[in-house]
């Protein structure tokens, strides 16, 4: 699938010494939607502008449509950018704001018309057209913002934390209606974005940030199977993985079935787990960390051995499940059940984890795979 939008070791320095995006490589085809996801001040923003040409960029190239735009201003990339405010005309109607952006283009007047009545049908703001933007409900506004870019027809859309103004119910419906809408544009799109829910549901695939560098992109599903690294894990899912450290006490040869099967030293204990056949290259008693999604634990007695051993410390009722936080030692765990099961602060239970569901991260925090 050819690229439309492409970043080639990107990096943007201020003045200051602050690297905000350090050699980021991301490309974007035409029709999917892909998220930068990541905490506050990672460089998501930045990257963004960077495309939409709002911010230069130190080195590196980027593309659109195969052409390196570096030196383009922003009016020239064609590119629509929806922000976090919606910076609309107050003085202007719905439908005004919406056919704004087309004077410039020096449309004819039937022609503007007939693209503020597609964009307005799609969107469902056929009602409001005549309100002005005081007279609109937050949803409103925002499906305002969003007609204004893609009435354009520019040659990507870039959205720069489109719902964090909406509240939950308004954010839900936004993120179906805001696919819908790209889904029948074939353009590639770049969301921006602190909220996991939203890139997990909305993204083809996500590029997740971290002080300036893209950690890993891949689909939703394999972001949360197989994190790159430690920082992933811990970023992606809700509640975070559990990352444990251990040694490695050694691995097993291949059984009959070609299962391997590690022994692993951590919080006083040694447990036996099957793991992947890379992890037998790792030198034996170096250190690495455990990664054990909290819906992965099963119970055990509190004396069963293989097994790890924690105190009940804090229980959370999440509807149909309960989260039970863990304490051992100096290290806190978080285990994920239905909401039936029978726990109690203070008691110590043992926990086991499913097979094929424990991750190993070398000393580096790096996927063993």
């Amino acid at each position: 699938m050819t690229a439309n939008v492409e970043l080639v070791d990107v990096t943007k320095q201020f003045g200051n010494g602050l690297v905000a995006v350090d050699k980021a490589r991301l490309s974007v085809a035409a029709g999917e939607v892909v998220c930068l996801l990541g905490p506050s001040g990672c460089g998501k923003t930045t990257t963004l502008r960077m495309i939409a040409g709002l911010e230069h960029a130190t080195s590196g190239d980027i593309l659109i449509g195969g052409q390196r735009v570096n030196p383009l201003p922003a009016r020239a990339r064609n590119v629509a950018m929806t922000f976090q405010f919606y910076a609309l005309y107050p003085s202007l109607t719905v439908e005004e704001n919406l056919a704004y952006p087309l004077y410039a283009e020096r449309l004819s007047k039937t022609d503007i018309a007939a693209r503020v009545k597609r964009v307005s049908a799609v969107l469902d703001l056929d009602g409001v057209l005549h309100r002005l933007p005081y007279q609109l409900g937050e949803g409103e506004k925002q499906r305002v913002a969003v007609g204004r870019s893609i009435i354009r027809e520019p040659t990507c859309f870039l959205f720069d934390e489109p719902l964090s103004r909406l509240d939950i119910q308004l954010r839900q419906s936004m993120r179906t209606q805001i696919i819908e809408v790209l889904s029948k544009l074939d353009k590639p799109a770049v969301i921006v974005t602190h909220d996991q829910i939203e890139a997990l549901t909305m993204a083809d695939r996500i590029a997740v940030m971290n002080f300036g560098k893209i950690e890993q992109v891949a689909s939703p599903h394999s972001l949360f199977a197989q994190p790159a690294n430690v920082f992933v894990a811990g970023f992606i899912g809700t509640p975070q993985m559990n990352l444990i450290k251990a040694v490695l006490g050694g691995v097993d040869a291949p059984a009959a079935d070609g299962t391997v099967r590690a022994k692993f030293r951590l919080l006083g204990e040694e447990i036996t787990a099957p793991v992947k056949a890379k992890v037998a290259e790792l030198a034996r008693d170096c250190a690495v960390t455990i990664g054990i999604r909290p819906r992965s634990f099963e119970f055990v007695g509190p004396e069963m051995a293989n097994a790890l051993h924690a105190k009940v410390d804090i229980l959370e009722p999440m509807g149909a499940e309960l989260l039970a936080h863990l304490v051992e030692g100096d290290t806190d765990m978080r285990c994920v059940v239905p909401h039936t099961t029978k726990l109690r602060v203070g008691q110590r239970i043992g926990l086991r984890c499913k097979p094929g569901q424990l991750h190993v991260f070398d000393a580096n925090g790096i996927l063993v795979e």
